[in-house]
């Protein structure tokens, strides 16, 4: 028995051109937290709703281990949050989530990720995102996308319009004790999205599909 068939979303996988998206496994936790503890934003700017970059490396590795854990043990048909490893060369360069809420009614998918330093600025996000879309659109039925960015994070909203994303609202969020930035809210249809030259290979098993959806899309 594979662990596969003791978790099915082990064996879901995004391939795009440059990069390979899977659910992170126990075994890709230490390379998670090696690569946030290198560097994943500006010391003096905070990108995250919740600091967790700020965290002494033993604590984050810690709460990086935990989160994954908790998603697992609460993923479930119609609310779930999956967390995918982003490898290139091989090599992990970044987190890309996915979730549903009420899923089965409200067909949206929310996301968040982040990216190593040393390999932004090279178009990666922007090809993890349209692979994690083309899972939830022509995959899981998605109708909706939701993003949402800090108003200073030019490089996350452009990764978001160039896809089709509009604005759609503002709203505050506390980062840090006594930091608070306006948050960019961002919506995307799913005839909206602007799709790349490529499609990508998704592999998601019946077990899997059935693990988040219950039955098929």
């Amino acid at each position: 028995m594979g662990i596969e068939q003791v978790w099915p979303l082990f064996g879901l996988r995004i391939e795009t051109p440059r990069l390979v998206l899977r659910t992170a496994t126990d075994d890709d936790l230490p390379g998670l937290a090696e690569a946030a503890i290198a560097g994943v934003h500006e010391p003096d700017r905070m990108p995250f709703a919740f600091p967790w970059t700020d965290a002494a490396p033993d604590d984050l590795r810690v709460s990086l281990a935990r989160f994954h854990w908790r998603l697992r043990a609460q993923t479930g048909p119609d609310d779930w949050w999956v967390a995918l490893a982003v490898e290139h060369d091989g090599r992990l360069i970044r987190s890309q989530d996915v979730r549903g809420v009420r899923f089965a009614d409200l067909r949206t998918v929310d996301s968040g990720s982040w990216l190593t330093r040393g390999a932004q600025g090279r178009g990666f996000g922007t090809e993890m995102r349209a692979g994690m879309l083309q899972l939830a659109f022509d995959h899981l039925g998605a109708e909706w996308a939701e993003s949402a960015a800090s108003s200073w994070n030019a490089a996350s909203l452009r990764v978001s319009e160039k896809l089709g994303y509009a604005r759609n609202g503002v709203t505050r969020m506390r980062v840090r004790p006594g930091e608070v930035v306006d948050k960019q809210q961002l919506r995307l249809s799913r005839d909206a999205f602007v799709r790349p030259p490529w499609t990508a290979r998704v592999t998601l098993p019946d077990a899997a599909r059935a693990l988040l959806l219950g039955t098929a899309p």
